[in-house]
């Protein structure tokens, strides 16, 4: 009688560990982010000018799944969702109009942050909570980033106002997703790399 384990040794997305990269598996899991993204921003505390969603929460963890390519495909489908009209972004928003606001510089950081947080997946791996906090982290700050620049260009903020509207009322929400994404994560990859037995067969 004998058993047999699956260690997964190198560095890899989840969603590769646990389903086999085809273009058809692919493809679901490119639309799936982007229908969760939409899910989640529909979970919206109204704040002007940039609400609280829970549209960073499913970025960084669609980036860390899905892998750099497939997670920044899928941030780029629900932006494109968005512009044509779907009500994909919070609050039911959708359109051109969304993307030229003030909050626009943040539905593009989503691409940024998915493909870094992504990228740290597959290059250096995320099984442990420390590493997947801390590559959530530098997803949160991409988005961050980018969206503070567009806030302040599109308001014609000057940088106390920046910070005051588009930063300060995030960080603990910022935090707390990427504590949540992070035990997540750590706990998908505790469920992938549980040795399977194979079924026995006799010698």
């Amino acid at each position: 009688m004998t058993t047999a384990m699956s260690p997964i040794a190198r560095p890899r997305p989840l969603a590769d560990a646990l389903l086999p990269r085809t273009a058809t598996v692919s493809t679901a899991l490119v639309v799936g982010g982007a229908l969760l993204t939409a899910g989640a921003a529909q979970v919206s505390v109204p704040l002007w000018p940039v609400p609280i969603t829970g549209q960073t929460l499913a970025v960084l963890l669609v980036g860390s799944a899905l892998g750099a390519r497939r997670g920044a495909l899928s941030m780029v489908l629900y932006v494109l969702l968005g512009l044509v009209g779907l009500p994909v972004f919070a609050d039911g928003a959708s359109g051109a109009g969304v993307l030229l606001g003030p909050s626009g510089g943040y539905l593009l950081g989503f691409v940024t942050a998915a493909a870094l947080v992504g990228r740290v997946a597959e290059r250096f791996g995320d099984r442990r909570f420390t590493a997947a906090l801390l590559s959530f982290a530098l997803g949160t700050v991409a988005t961050f980033a980018v969206g503070m620049v567009w806030l302040a260009v599109a308001l014609g903020l000057d940088l106390r106002h920046t910070l005051e509207y588009g930063l300060y009322p995030f960080v603990l929400g910022g935090l707390a997703k990427a504590l949540v994404g992070a035990g997540v994560t750590s706990l998908g990859w505790t469920a992938a790399l549980r040795p399977r037995r194979a079924p026995c067969t006799m010698d």
